[in-house]
């Protein structure tokens, strides 16, 4: 194929369940020039193989098989690998809406100071329940990722939403090994120093919360690597490095890898938030949080209003 403006990178572990929803996705995009580079990241069960028999079938298909090392070495690897001028993400599980990379890359491109695009999210539960949409304003945006203060650093609605100058991203240093969690808004926060972080104000990606998958138990590390990652910023900022802050990243990203998600929090979490949509599949979550964690009050707090709703 001819080279593409964009090169999609998506890392795999596992994910034959969520696979092909989340290919199509990216495959039926209109009105773009892409590459879809997918990592193998050691998968164990059929992903190996549906994604040989994708690539078989789409030219538009590069698969990079690779021992497992987690998600940021794979993210390297793939990024590293793209032909695109354009670098834009897609996560296993998920899907970009239709129109996604197209409005995306018309905005990147409006303005060569430009070197990040999001768009709005769509946070969906386990079994396909909108739990919550994130979008944010132009300022959201700027703001949230040039802020020096750890409980004010936001980036944008989700990691794999993103798209940016692959230029750019080289030029920063790309993601970063140290951090095997929080590499995202590491690599955001270095971008945003280099240009403008915009936002297509609409909701054309769609993120599925697993229960295995939400970061509960972890707020205290990401809190903590937060502060390391603005500190870092503020030294770039007047000329220095922030070289010797990376060690300490690591220690704390590897201790924060290695802390399984509580499922007690996760059940939770999904069923407060269908809870405030009024949805009747909250009662469900909040006893699946009952049974992992029996002394979880607030869950029985919100498990008595599901039944005093429901009477």
């Amino acid at each position: 194929m001819n080279q593409p403006e964009v090169s999609v990178v998506m890392s795999v572990y596992n994910g034959a369940s969520t696979l092909t929803k989340s290919i199509d996705s990216i495959l039926c995009q209109e009105g773009v020039e892409f590459e879809f580079i997918i990592v193998n990241d050691g998968s164990t069960d059929g992903s190996s193989r549906l994604l040989e028999q994708y690539a078989a079938k789409d030219a538009r298909i590069r698969v990079i098989h690779q021992e497992n090392a987690g998600l940021t070495k794979a993210l390297i690897r793939g990024c590293a690998e793209a032909r695109g001028k354009f670098i834009a993400r897609q996560d296993v599980g998920d899907c970009s809406l239709p129109g996604r990379l197209a409005k995306e890359l018309a905005l990147i491109k409006a303005n060569p100071a430009n070197v990040l695009v999001s768009c709005g999210t769509r946070f969906v539960g386990p079994k396909q329940e909108p739990l919550f949409d994130v979008v944010q304003t132009p300022e959201e945006a700027m703001l949230g990722l040039r802020a020096l203060n750890a409980r004010q650093l936001r980036g944008p609605s989700c990691h794999p939403c993103t798209l940016f100058r692959t230029d750019a991203y080289r030029s920063v240093g790309g993601y970063r090994q140290q951090f095997r969690m929080a590499q995202d808004i590491d690599l955001w926060v270095r971008l945003a120093e280099r240009g403008n972080h915009v936002v297509v104000p609409e909701i054309l990606y769609q993120a599925e919360y697993s229960l295995q998958g939400i970061s509960a138990g972890r707020q205290g590390t990401r809190l903590r690597i937060a502060e390391m990652i603005v500190k870092g910023s503020g030294l770039r900022r007047i000329g220095l490095t922030d070289e010797r802050l990376l060690e300490s990243v690591q220690g704390l990203t590897e201790k924060g890898r290695y802390s399984k998600p509580k499922r007690g929090e996760s059940a939770y979490f999904v069923g407060v938030s269908l809870f405030k949509r009024a949805s009747p599949g909250a009662r469900d979550y909040l006893a699946m949080a009952l049974r992992e964690n029996p002394l979880h009050l607030r869950a029985w707090v919100r498990y008595i209003q599901t039944l005093a709703r429901s009477s």
